[in-house]
């Protein structure tokens, strides 16, 4: 039965409370906003705006769906990227394993929102956090967790949780494989061997598998990139084997779990390695959902040469922030307002990449030499040639910004309408962190 929280997580309401929304416009659900028959450029929306390319959308959704069927692998996307409940339907629809996450706050929502199938991709101990785990477990008939383990302390952690609370299932955990000057994980074969050990002796948990994490070596470049992924994804496994010889997994098929989204296509064809018992691969990408155009755009230019994919093939940018030029105040500046608040700005600043005058409907390609130099808060510096005024923009002229990881635009928005090509709002999804 459709519960009002389900209800409300897909189809919420969204009023001139939330950023972006119009300010004298009624409150609509999120499935009624194509009525209202709005268009970016039209001025119908305030600006800044982050908005997502319908048709650019689905093409990822799929391309990546068709990626991992040919690898003979699943798809497990990190929900944290877009913490949306109608983008984890879209990826559940098109053909997703399960939907990944990095907290049981987000697990949560998750669930909530439909998710019958979680990976936590991260280290569980806290006492209310287990307790939150074993209350949808309890909650949602079929539901199946399972967290990542690096440590006998940990362990020692979740053992005493589930000493006091009699009856508690058993979690489901996978051995984390990390490298050194990484994040977390085990960094050697035998602390891996020996912690499986005793999470195979526990009556706490029940080992299901084993992951890592590659993204942070990724430097987009196969010669060093092969060999990097080749190396940690052949300790992945070892392991996996040394366990499967030993008996300690305890489920009906093993899950292998690799995946952020750079150099996904050199670990993906290594998650499925012969065990006695069935493998599952899962890949935990996650920002190939609107991709990008900065970072990611130019690692997985990369991916595309490796997996033969022409132009416009691989994955395409789907997400957009649209602002207005509030200020020119002096050659070769011009203000635009958007900011920190509004956009990405961790692994590099906003790319400009077309512009729209006050009342054109058309967006058109920005000069090759404009550049965005710096954020604040609510601004953003564009600069130019001083000396070619010709072409120079204009105070209320709007700039299309493509962004680097979409991620850190996506926990800036509470709502984010979807447009078709000429930017006619048809539809929005909300996101929840």
């Amino acid at each position: 039965m459709t519960t009002p929280l389900f209800s409300s997580l897909l189809d919420p309401m969204l009023d001139a409370g939330f950023k972006g929304y119009p300010h004298t416009a009624a409150p609509r659900r999120a499935s009624e906003v194509a009525q209202a028959g709005w268009n970016v450029l039209a001025g119908d929306l305030p600006l800044p705006i982050a908005l997502i390319q319908r048709e650019a959308l689905e093409h990822n959704v799929g391309w990546m769906q068709r990626q991992v069927r040919g690898w003979g692998i699943d798809l497990a996307p990190h929900g944290k990227t877009t913490m949306s409940p109608q983008l984890f339907q879209r990826q559940i629809e098109a053909g997703a394993w399960g939907i990944t996450f990095a907290t049981v706050k987000q697990l949560a929502l998750g669930v909530a929102a439909g998710v019958q199938r979680a990976l936590i991709a991260n280290q569980v101990f806290g006492d209310d956090d287990l307790a939150g785990i074993q209350a949808l477990l309890e909650a949602q008939r079929g539901l199946r967790v399972a967290f990542l383990v690096d440590s006998v302390a940990q362990l020692d952690l979740i053992e005493q949780w589930s000493d006091a609370h009699a009856g508690c299932q058993p979690f489901e955990v996978l051995i984390e494989i990390g490298v050194p000057g990484g994040r977390s994980g085990c960094r050697t074969h035998e602390e891996a061997v020996a912690l499986a050990a005793r999470l195979h002796a526990s009556a706490a948990v029940k080992l299901v598998g084993i992951e890592c994490y590659e993204g942070l070596g990724a430097q987009g470049r196969s010669e060093a990139d092969v060999p990097y992924a080749q190396a940690l994804m052949a300790r992945v496994q070892a392991i996996a084997l040394h366990c499967d010889a030993a008996g300690w997994f305890e489920a009906d098929e093993v899950l292998l779990t690799a995946g952020g989204s750079a150099i996904f296509d050199l670990v993906a064809p290594m998650l499925r390695p012969a065990l006695a018992k069935p493998v599952r691969g899962l890949l935990r990408s996650g920002c190939y959902v609107t991709h990008d155009h900065g970072f990611y755009k130019r690692m997985v230019s990369v991916v595309n040469q490796r997996c033969g994919c022409a132009d416009g093939e691989g994955l395409r940018p789907a997400m957009e922030v649209w602002a207005a030029v509030q200020s020119r105040p002096e050659p070769g500046l011009a203000i635009v307002a958007v900011g920190k608040r509004d956009i990405s700005f961790d692994l590099d600043l906003p790319v400009p990449f077309a512009r729209a005058p006050r009342g054109s409907l058309q967006p058109q390609p920005v000069p090759a030499g404009w550049k965005i130099t710096g954020l604040n808060d609510q601004h953003a510096y564009l600069r130019w040639d001083a000396a070619d005024e010709a072409g120079a923009p204009q105070v209320g002229e709007r700039i299309g910004l493509g962004i680097s990881h979409p991620c850190t635009t996506f926990d800036k928005w509470h709502w984010m309408p979807v447009v078709e090509r000429d930017y006619t709002v048809s539809g929005a999804v909300s996101m929840h962190f």
